[in-house]
């Protein structure tokens, strides 16, 4: 049926169809999760090797006794583990501890606090703020919210950032001094940053404020689903722009290993690596270098990283296919939604007609299926047009996952109806 088309008799006939179906599922009381994309427990399988890999030997191969205190930088093979999944060189990388959000906060902090580079403190300008590709991820935006530093929404294309907006804002105001960067496999969106946006992103620290720093969080950069997607090398581009300064990389093993005992790697010029440890030197005495240690033997070689990812890219691909094939089989013919086919990552990202996403979530919730919150994805959740919703297919099994996408389209079909019926 044509929403728009449709008779208020017609549009009342079809809600109470769809609210008949609703009631009947609601009657079998389902508890049922697509909130995050936590990687399932097959998935977490995949690396219990991890466990007794040392087997007694905790001395890396440069003579180091991970079991002691030091080592701020990380151990050297776990430092170049990094190297091999940014693309960058390994004096350029820092090896951390599970979480490459906490590396992102303390980045974010040690700008805002004591700037880099010789730069001023972000907290001395008059109105600080971040420009916040949207949809996007909500923990960088509660980063920004915690420290009271602003967020600007710029729209999210296929190529990555709006960047005609992006370079008309940055010229405008002096007091945008960053920019959130998921590049490959955006969350939530799926999109790869286009090479031409790679190098209009590493040109920014021409007209920017000299205390500007891209937050490029490779957060998918070798979670592809089939064939390799390439992305252009930030580091590179910035490098040939004599802007290397601007980019500050981060990456981690949440979504490869355990994802609670993983490693994570923040990468940048020597001159913000120095800014970064200054202060990290009064925050800890150093990473967990034995999970860095068991981490370089599981991975001892790069082609065993891929192999690695490969063996997730066969647990992942039904669930991504039964998400799109629920969403292809409801919405082909109609304009109720609109959503990505992402190559890789974690998510997808779903478009419901203006003003309906809040009421598909609360539908949902009611049928015993959690949804990530409407708005989530966008800077301190307002989602302007009440649109977006971020579906996490990876962690349920695949029958309640095909059971949940099930009870999500005909939400998205009655909240439609209900919202056509109030604007008639």
């Amino acid at each position: 049926m044509d929403i728009d088309a449709a008779t208020r008799e017609q549009l009342q006939n079809w809600e109470k169809e769809l609210n008949a179906q609703y009631q009947r599922i609601c009657e079998h009381e389902l508890s049922l999760d697509i909130t995050r994309g936590k990687p399932s427990a097959d998935q977490l399988h995949l690396s219990d090797g991890l466990d007794g890999i040392l087997n007694g030997e905790y001395r890396a191969a440069d003579g180091t006794d991970t079991r002691n205190y030091g080592g701020l930088e990380g151990l050297m093979c776990a430092r170049e583990l990094g190297a091999d999944i940014l693309q960058v060189p390994v004096e350029e990388v820092i090896a951390g501890g599970n979480s490459s959000l906490t590396l992102m906060y303390c980045a974010v902090l040690t700008g805002y606090l004591f700037g880099y580079a010789g730069n001023k403190p972000w907290k001395e300008l008059e109105a600080p703020k971040f420009l916040c590709p949207v949809p996007g991820y909500d923990r960088h935006f509660a980063i920004c919210e915690q420290l009271g530093i602003g967020m600007v929404n710029v729209p999210m294309i296929d190529s990555g950032p709006d960047m005609d907006a992006v370079e008309a804002l940055i010229e405008k105001d002096r007091d945008i001094i960053g920019i959130w960067c998921v590049p490959k496999f955006s969350n939530p969106t799926g999109v790869t940053y286009s090479a031409e946006t790679v190098e209009r992103l590493a040109q920014l620290g021409r007209i920017a404020n000299p205390g500007f720093r891209i937050f490029w969080d490779n957060a998918y950069a070798i979670h592809d689903l089939d064939n390799q997607v390439n992305l252009a090398s930030i580091r590179t581009a910035t490098v040939e722009n004599d802007t290397a300064d601007s980019v500050i990389q981060f990456a981690s093993t949440s979504k490869v290993t355990h994802a609670g005992a993983g490693l994570a790697f923040v990468s940048a010029s020597s001159d913000n690596l120095a800014s970064l440890k200054k202060q990290m030197q009064a925050m800890t005495i150093g990473p967990d270098k034995i999970n860095q240690l068991r981490h370089a033997r599981f991975f001892a070689e790069f082609t065993l990283l891929k192999e690695h990812m490969h063996k997730h890219a066969q647990i992942l691909k039904p669930k991504f296919q039964c998400v799109l094939s629920h969403l292809e089989k409801a919405f082909k013919d109609s304009d109720l939604g609109e959503w990505e086919n992402p190559l890789g990552g974690y998510f997808v990202s779903f478009n419901t007609r203006p003003g309906c996403a809040a009421a598909v979530v609360e539908l949902a919730a009611q049928a015993g299926v959690k949804l990530t919150p409407a708005g989530a994805t966008f800077p301190y959740g307002v989602d302007p047009e009440d649109r977006n919703i971020r579906i996490a297919p990876s962690f349920p099994p695949l029958d309640e996952l095909d059971t949940a996408m099930s009870v999500f389209v005909l939400c998205v079909k009655l909240a439609s109806v209900r919202k056509q019926l109030e604007m008639l």
